[in-house]
């Protein structure tokens, strides 16, 4: 029995590699996030463009990665392998090459492939050189074949990106208030491509229940509501709760609102509430565009999405007056199914869009300087691919990331191969190690399996600094959607 289970232990291990996870969210961002990053980055108009022209805008299309490729002083081109890296104090990176369309009053007039930057590549990835390499092939490159990978060479140093456990985005946690007038706080972080916005759901001694998010400070849900488009009083009161247990929270909101009727009326109410002149005939809206934008974008953007963004609030709403009524527990924020990690490929992709931005604000700017000076000739001269580069480049070689995040990424821990396992595992708790929240610090039964339960410094980390556990897995939540879309559509569900 012993013997068998060692047999299935020793297959499960030469099969699977502890970092899997991590590599395989590498491999995911250079296949696909790169170009959908790129894809979010809308036609880019300069204010500023040659007299001559009427109309002007620049396109930028499809993303081309090839393997880490080293140019010599000579200006010849090589491939380069993980150890001559390590010798001669190289970064290991790729090119990322993208193509570029330059429209002039609708017409194409110029489209070519340039260099944008370099990534740096992890280790043993499907862009790394050592990809698919058997033992024999990785001894002939002069590397260790039990070596696991998943971390990045710059400058000739190992850098690995530690793991970052996060709570939930787009998800609504209710808990009881330590401060101000309300005795619970709804907030839910609505996350969409370079959005993170968060939203606060607070009920006063008055009983009104009011929504916060960027410059909309305490404003009445139901006020909300009819600007989204829910108008009428029983459709509010039936899209929430039919249960006439909470009528009497639901009609002191319907009564704050009693005297506004029309969508357009509840927008300039809300314009008046956060300081939009109500002189500027268009302040209802620019507030139904602002709630467009920042009011649950995750669900959408656009003027069709504002029922559907209407319905999720009430849901949010029924939710937490069940938690205030005391028909439901509040929110376990220490429960690992509302917890998010942040892989190697989720903390990039943050980096290259930031950095993405700087470099198509780059672009803009030297195109309007040459322009002005009338010496503009061709697209190809303007783009600075080191901007790309060094910038990445400095916030993996110094762990500050996007978000004022610090210790992000670390020179690997080489004592011994239990401390370089130990440290690729390593998962960190964005949560402040100066501050208590004991909770937080605690073992929570959903751990089992996932984290070590031993493995955690002393002093003030303690509990925030975690490893993830021999066997665990991480799964995507984009194939899991599919998968549960697939199982439902062949229960008979329909997708309305």
């Amino acid at each position: 029995m012993v013997e068998n289970y060692r047999n299935i232990l020793k297959k499960y291990f030469e099969d699977y590699s502890l970092v899997e996870s991590n590599i395989n969210s590498f491999n995911r961002f250079m296949d696909k996030g790169i170009q959908q990053i790129v894809n979010e980055t809308q036609d880019i108009i300069p204010t500023i463009i040659p007299q001559e022209v009427s109309d002007f805008k620049i396109k930028l299309g499809k993303v081309e990665i090839s393997k880490p490729r080293l140019v010599e002083a000579d200006g010849s081109k090589r491939d380069v392998y993980p150890m001559e890296a390590r010798m001669r104090k190289l970064t290991y990176s790729s090119p990322i090459m993208i193509n570029i369309s330059v429209f002039v009053e609708g017409v194409e007039k110029e489209s070519f492939k340039t260099l944008i930057g370099k990534i740096p590549v992890m280790v043993r990835s499907k862009y790394c050189h050592l990809w698919g390499q058997n033992k024999e092939g990785l001894v002939k490159y002069h590397e260790d074949p039990n070596d696991l990978g998943g971390y990045f060479i710059l400058n000739g140093n190992e850098r690995v990106l530690i793991i970052v456990e996060d709570l939930a985005s787009n998800k609504l946690f209710v808990e009881r208030s330590k401060v101000g007038p309300s005795k619970f706080v709804g907030k839910i972080f609505s996350e969409t491509n370079s959005y993170r916005i968060p939203h606060t759901l607070e009920q006063m001694k008055d009983g009104v229940i009011y929504m916060t998010f960027t410059r909309f400070r305490r404003i009445p849900i139901i006020l909300l509501l009819r600007a989204l488009g829910l108008t009428r009083d029983n459709e509010i009161r039936d899209m929430i709760t039919k249960d006439t247990f909470y009528d009497d929270d639901l009609f002191i909101n319907l009564y704050e609102g009693k005297d506004i009727k029309t969508q357009k009326e509840a927008a300039e109410v809300v314009a008046k509430k956060i300081g939009i002149p109500q002189i500027e005939e268009d302040s209802s809206e620019r507030v139904l565009e602002m709630l467009d934008r920042y009011f649950l974008p995750h669900i959408g953007t656009k003027k069709e999405d504002r029922i559907s963004k209407a319905h999720n609030l009430c849901k949010y709403i029924k939710r937490f007056m069940a938690i205030s009524k005391g028909e439901a527990s509040v929110s376990n924020k220490d429960h690992y199914a509302n917890k998010r990690l942040k892989l190697s490929g989720d903390l990039l992709a943050d980096l290259f869009r930031v950095n993405l931005r700087a470099l198509v604000q780059d672009i803009v700017y030297n195109f309007q300087r040459l322009v002005k000076r009338g010496k503009f000739q061709s697209m190809k001269i303007i783009i600075r691919d080191q901007l790309l580069t060094n910038r990445i480049k400095s916030a993996m070689a110094t762990g500050s990331w996007v978000g004022g995040r610090k210790g992000i990424s670390q020179n690997i821990d080489r004592t011994n191969f239990i401390a370089t396992v130990s440290h690729l595992q390593k998962v960190v708790s964005l949560l402040s190690s100066s501050q208590e929240n004991f909770e937080a610090r605690t073992l929570n039964p959903t751990h089992w399996g996932r984290l070590c339960p031993v493995e955690t410094p002393e002093g003030t980390p303690i509990g925030l600094r975690k490893n993830l556990s021999i066997t665990s897995e991480i799964s995507v939540e984009c194939s899991q959607l599919d998968k549960l879309k697939k199982t439902l559509a062949g229960y008979g569900l329909e997708d309305g």
